[in-house]
């Protein structure tokens, strides 16, 4: 989302230079094999998409979601990945579920947890961590199951596994919920990473309505140590918009 007039090995390495551990998406849209030698240059991949198909709520989709799971596991280990990020369904090039549903039923959550359940103990014995991340329906993924931040807790805390945590995206919980140091701190046992942008727009933080350095302190009062990760467009220059990144969660 930032350098894109650069090769992604050539982003991965300048962002490297900048003091930033890297993120990606789908692992099966890169060159691996270009991945592997930007990680002996010393690029650090925090985290990638953990699936390439299936859902959380019927058992087809769910059989379909742990062989990719398991693929996608193969490519991390590789790669010396230890994050594994995964949605409420599976979502199309366009951030739109491939089987939406405005509304899941007692069965769907209850297939949801199975799901997740096996989805942790494949994490276990690979030693990584899934992440179930929180989106926004009104905006970006419209019909999207399990996608709050309430969902996404329920089924993580249901689950209550170390190789589950929460990916707590906090641009599409303010679309979504708002209230977002109360929402940090009920989720920060659960939180294996916390995801920036700021509303609207979904670019760097200080470019609209969320105050991200009240959220920094809050999250430091709390004795929050992990991950934060800019998953935001640069509204301009890419080297400033991290650095606003940077300056929002440095106290």
């Amino acid at each position: 989302m930032v350098f894109t007039d650069l090769p992604v090995p050539q982003r991965l390495r300048h962002l490297r230079d900048l003091g930033f551990v890297a993120e990606i998406w789908n692992w099966a849209n890169h060159d691996l094999q270009a991945l592997e030698e930007a990680r002996r240059d010393g690029v650090v991949i925090g985290s990638m998409t953990g699936y390439l198909r299936g859902t959380l709520a019927d058992p087809a989709g769910a059989d379909e979601l742990l062989a990719t799971a398991q693929e996608s596991v193969t490519v991390a280990r590789r790669l010396g990945i230890p994050r594994l990020n995964l949605h409420g369904t599976g979502l199309d090039g366009q951030g739109l579920p491939v089987v939406a549903c405005d509304r899941a039923t007692g069965p769907m959550w209850a297939q949801a947890a199975l799901t997740l359940r096996r989805i942790a103990e494949l994490g276990e014995r690979n030693d990584v961590v899934f992440e179930l991340e929180n989106l926004n329906t009104a905006v970006d993924h419209p019909g999207t199951p399990f996608a709050t931040a309430a969902d996404v807790l329920a089924l993580v805390r249901t689950v209550d596994s170390p190789h589950l945590r929460v990916n707590l995206d906090l641009y599409h919980a303010q679309i979504g919920e708002g209230n977002l140091v109360q929402l940090c701190r009920e989720a920060l046992p659960w939180v294996g990473e916390i995801q920036v942008a700021d509303v609207p727009g979904r670019c760097e933080p200080g470019t609209g309505e969320i105050h991200y350095p009240a959220i920094a302190r809050a999250l430091a009062e709390a004795g929050y140590t992990g991950t934060i990760a800019m998953e935001a467009h640069a509204s301009g220059d890419s080297t400033a918009a991290v650095e606003a990144f940077r300056a929002a969660f440095t106290l």
